[in-house]
């Protein structure tokens, strides 16, 4: 199995064309959550303020292909970022949306404000403006990794 870091990843995939690419590079500044296996990212074309992405560094197509000792670290730094949004972002829900449109392993994490349900993917995504968010939730993960 190959190893794609992010720094590797195609770069300025057009939200049209994201659903037959590879995923796109993040955003300068925009990652905030490293390891040796995933990393987490504020997504390039958020649906609300704080959607995050949490992206498997190896090419694996699908969930199921993932060992169980890696499906779980893969969860585990979700609830940690979950955890963080939460607190940053001062919300109550963060939606967790698997899609295999990539054939990526990737995870998005969507905050809740006021839409409910489904009702979060109706709004149009839009480009990442800034990466200010990012080392707030940085901070805030060192802080619950203690």
């Amino acid at each position: 199995m190959v190893t794609v870091p992010f720094k590797t990843l195609k770069k300025n995939v057009v939200l049209d064309e994201y659903m037959n690419a590879d995923l796109p590079e993040p955003k300068r500044g925009a990652v905030f959550f490293e390891d040796e296996k995933l990393y987490a990212t504020l997504a390039n074309y958020p649906i609300s303020k704080g959607h995050v992405v949490v992206v498997w560094k190896n090419k694996v197509r699908d969930l199921h292909l993932l060992t169980k000792k890696e499906y779980e670290h893969l969860m585990d730094v979700i609830d940690l970022v979950r955890d963080a949004m939460l607190k940053v972002l001062k919300i109550k829900k963060v939606y967790l949306m698997y899609m295999d449109e990539a054939n990526h392993v990737h995870w998005h994490l969507v905050p809740r404000y006021a839409e409910k349900g489904m009702n979060v993917l109706i709004e149009k995504p839009g480009e990442l403006a800034n990466t200010r968010l990012s080392p707030r939730l940085k901070k805030e993960i060192e802080l619950l990794s203690k």
